[in-house]
């Protein structure tokens, strides 16, 4: 029987619930039998509410731009109407009896629940109570010791694939997750790494390596709370016999709403970070398959972005991507304020480490990717498209996918884990 704490908050009874609950209790908080109230305490609060919601709007759009692209107009209405539910439940509180008070308190509180309840359901970003619950569990646990001697590590003949000598029985039926600071150049938040059942075997198979990116903002922690890692390559393992990728969420921001564009710049020296600290960390540190058409760099958004740029600036490093929801190119806005910021204003320092410049200049026969959009992501989807077609002439071994959704984890948490069959094949985890 499923629990309570299953039940989607993004499709289904719940978030419908909250809109009606919203809209009964805005209705509760609007009607008051008061000449005054309908023509003097009402409009004012309702002017008030949308003034400081389109200011907002207009400061975090053009001037703050924390990210590129513009706030979504629907999340916008939602915290109007919550200001206006907070507002109109103050200016009953005076006039009202105690349990108008009350019952006005607990309207105002139903709104800002049910708008928050929009927003996750929009964005995709908790699929249930229970993915809620765990932003207050910290699941890390010690990484293992790398095995070095012949004795402790399963080789692969010449010729042949993990899947053709893997045998191994008894495992854990979990994976575990692990919290750790990686070293380098740029000054990066810890990462969380994911180590599959097979991990713990004797001897130990060297495993191919996933390093995935969140988008901006975000943290490394995101694939965790919102992208549900730990259930998700659980799962992937079980009908593996234990076997799935190394998964390692490393940090490219530095900071939640920082945006570096993933390069080596004025802002950060992201790229030698990601294309030569991280794979030296992991290759000490880990026991893992060190080809390069074992490793894969992915991420959604600013990550996806990130991804195609790693997969031409180091393919010597990483033989797949997975870009979920990326943009055309790096930017924080324009190619004019991107160049300012990251290069001093030098257009051709850019251009030289741009994926969609280099990808009409050079061919990566032996890269493979996957490409993936949202068929409701009006701003991302058509530069995927550019992104797909560029990637395609260049020689890369690309597929294309499109899901229902738009920006959001909707998209990317499907997107990315539909994936892992593909990967698996390639790096030989299946036959």
């Amino acid at each position: 029987m499923l629990s309570p704490l299953d039940l989607s908050l993004i499709n289904g009874p719940i978030p419908k619930a909250a809109t009606v609950a919203a809209a009964l209790a805005l209705t509760y908080l609007v009607i008051r039998k008061n000449r005054t109230w309908w023509v003097r305490v009402l409009p004012i609060a309702v002017l008030a509410c949308a003034l400081f919601v389109t200011g907002l709007t207009l400061v975090v759009n053009n001037l703050w731009k924390p990210w590129p692209e513009p706030m979504p107009v629907i999340l916008m209405v939602w915290l109007g109407l919550a200001l206006v539910a907070f507002t109109l439940a103050v200016a009953r509180l005076r006039p009202s009896r105690w349990y108008g008070r009350v019952l006005s308190v607990i309207a105002a509180i139903v709104v800002v629940t049910s708008a928050i309840t929009a927003t996750n359901a929009y964005f995709g970003q908790y699929p249930t109570t229970r993915a809620v619950m765990q932003l207050f569990h910290n699941p890390s646990v010690n990484l293992p010791d790398k095995e070095d001697t012949p004795s402790d590590v399963l080789e692969v003949p010449p010729g042949k694939t993990l899947a053709d000598v893997w045998k191994t029985t008894g495992l854990p039926d979990k994976g575990t997750l692990s919290e750790i600071e990686i070293p380098g150049t740029f000054r990066a938040r810890p990462a969380w790494i994911y180590l599959p059942p097979a991990y713990t075997a004797k001897p130990r198979p060297r495993l191919p390596v996933i390093v995935l990116l969140s988008g901006q903002p975000g943290t490394p922690r995101d694939w965790y709370d919102a992208g549900g890692i730990i259930e998700n390559m659980d799962a992937f393992a079980r009908a593996h016999n234990g076997l799935a990728p190394i998964v390692v969420m490393a940090d490219q921001l530095g900071s939640t709403t920082a945006n570096t564009l993933c390069l080596d710049s004025k802002l950060g020296q992201v790229e030698s970070y990601l294309a030569r600290d991280v794979p030296k960390w992991i290759k000490e540190r880990l026991t893992v398959d060190e080809r390069r058409e074992a490793w894969t760099i992915a991420g959604f958004s600013h990550g996806g972005t990130c991804a195609l740029q790693l997969a031409v600036r180091a393919p010597d490093v990483y033989g797949n991507f997975i870009n979920l929801s990326g943009q055309r190119e790096p930017t924080l806005g324009t190619r004019a304020e991107t160049v300012k910021a990251a290069f001093g204003g030098d257009e051709a320092a850019f251009i030289r480490v741009n994926p969609m410049d280099i990808l009409a200049r050079q061919r990566f026969p032996q890269i493979a990717g996957v490409i993936v959009a949202g068929q409701g992501d009006d701003l991302y989807r058509p530069a995927e498209v550019e992104v797909f077609e560029a990637c395609r002439k260049a020689g890369m071994d690309v597929q294309w996918k499109e899901l229902p959704g738009g920006h959001d984890w909707n998209v990317w948490r499907p997107g990315f884990y539909s994936s892992l069959p593909w990967l698996a094949q390639r790096t030989g985890l299946v036959r």
